[in-house]
């Protein structure tokens, strides 16, 4: 059984900090700024040898307005609500603030079990604070320094024994429920067993990573809810709510889905602010993570020139991408805008030709069903291998119906073609003169392969080289 621990506290405490401590990864955007964290992340921790599940929260407010600082204080409620323990975390250097002490009273409600945190206690500033916190009713603070790594061991003595009781709980319940059940035989089939034992009906391991991105106000945010079936992520009518990338496991089809909601991305000429250039960092991260993207659109304004640019962007980084229009419940005549979007699309991504383009409303859940088929069909062709012979077969039959050109009054050679690698397909093309080989040649060959081995709107890699055909003996 695992452990929950969430972390929460005011804005600006240090939480995240603490989250990325316990992570070991700096996964959690930390800035000076109050209220850099807005939803609620989910990743495994470790101290020692000890193995848990810790949530980070937004900085709890007091407002019950319908505002964002309201929105965000129900994703810290839910936290503390799934939780095994909360760590209730102070700043020891500012003392007890009123909104500690309202939060405090909030904590005693919920009935957890609560421990206090005087974070930033690093220094002989902090001894006041930590004094000052034993009347907010938790007992004795546990002074750390999350920056530092500090009073870790603390933590550690927290965290074992609410392991220990869940591992003594759980055998009690195992044991109550083997007294009530009746001893039978039970008839295994073949059809239910592997050499190892029982077949799962589905593996957890065969997770893909699926990034969500888009521009602001794209509805990133709101799709994500609507797929996986709650309120997970914090939405609303302001653009840019989402700042960290936040990943949400989803099962669909028999698989794990790892869907990662995040920050919309603009110009960069239009980022100004140190924290906004902390997020867009962050979504480029998940791309670099993630096996298949999905460019998000809004229908009223498609294909923006910052659209295009992620666009290039997902295919220079070789993921599998599908283009997903939003709001289509907005469209009125259907037929004609999405003819019009797919010669968008065509148009405007040539290095993407046949790259899939769904149309859906995250809103309303329309065509969820019709996005996941695109991203497994586009993620089966990303991991697409075609063999030697039929490649050498196929670049035969190219060269003859089209030549390469003669360059500097030579002819130029293709020799020999394989495959590489995959995710994405990646080929080695020998030739007498790779240099020479003009672009609009290596155009042709690559749109050849998307036509004859089913690869539309998949990243293609062509390198040349040069060199002779190793398996030529006529050139030995």
């Amino acid at each position: 059984m695992t452990v929950t621990v969430a972390i929460v506290g005011r804005p600006n405490v240090g939480k995240s900090t603490l989250f990325n401590r316990l992570v070991g990864r700096k996964i959690a955007l930390v800035d000076d700024t109050p209220g850099v964290t807005r939803d609620r992340r989910e990743a495994d921790g470790r101290i020692g040898d000890l193995r848990f599940k810790v949530l980070d929260t937004a900085g709890y407010e007091d407002r019950t307005d319908g505002s964002l600082e309201d929105r965000m204080r129900q994703q810290t409620e839910i936290a503390i609500r799934d939780a095994d323990i909360i760590l209730f975390m102070i700043d020891a250097k500012a003392g007890v603030t009123p909104l500690d002490e309202r939060f405090a009273q909030v904590l005693r409600r919920a009935g957890k079990d609560v421990h206090l945190i005087g974070n930033k206690a690093e220094g002989r500033a902090a001894d006041p604070g930590l004094m000052e916190a034993y009347s907010l009713g938790f007992g004795e603070p546990v002074a750390i320094s999350a920056e530092h790594g500090l009073g870790l061991a603390d933590l550690h003595a927290i965290v074992s024994k609410a392991v220990d009781a869940a591992a003594e709980k759980e055998a009690e319940a195992s044991h109550a429920l083997e007294d009530l059940m009746p001893e039978v035989d039970v008839d295994v089939t073949d059809e239910g067993m592997d050499e190892d034992g029982p077949v799962r009906r589905w593996d957890p391991r065969r997770h893909l990573n699926v990034a969500i991105i888009g521009r602001p106000n794209a509805g990133k945010s709101t799709l994500i809810n609507r797929m996986v079936g709650e309120d997970r992520l914090l939405t609303g009518p302001e653009a840019g709510i989402t700042r960290d990338s936040i990943l949400v496991p989803w099962e669909y089809g028999g698989r794990v889905i790892n869907l990662v909601d995040t920050a919309g991305m603009r110009r960069k000429s239009r980022i100004e602010l140190k924290l906004e250039k902390l997020a867009v960092s962050d979504s480029l991260r998940s791309i670099q993570y993630a096996e298949v993207v999905v460019l998000l659109l809004d229908a009223q304004i498609p294909f923006e020139k910052q659209d295009l640019a992620l666009a290039d962007l997902v295919e220079r980084e070789g993921r599998a991408m599908v283009i997903a229009v939003n709001k289509w419940d907005t469209i009125e005549d259907k037929n004609e805008k999405l003819a019009e979007l797919r010669e968008q699309c065509e148009r405007y991504l040539p290095q993407l030709k046949g790259v899939p383009l769904v149309t859906i409303s995250g809103l309303q859940g329309r065509n969820i069903d019709k996005l996941m088929s695109a991203i497994f069909a586009i993620e089966e062709r990303w991991n697409s291998h075609v063999s030697t012979a039929r490649l050498n077969r196929w670049l035969g039959a190219m060269t003859e119906s089209h030549p390469p050109p003669a360059v500097s009054g030579r002819r130029l050679k293709l020799r020999y073609m394989t495959q590489a690698k995959i995710r994405p397909p990646s080929f080695i093309l020998f030739c007498s003169r790779p240099e020479a080989v003009p672009n609009s040649y290596q155009r042709y060959l690559v749109n050849g392969m998307r036509e004859t081995f089913d690869l539309p709107g998949t990243p293609i890699r062509l390198w040349l080289r040069g060199g002779k055909n190793p398996f030529d003996k006529s050139e030995k």
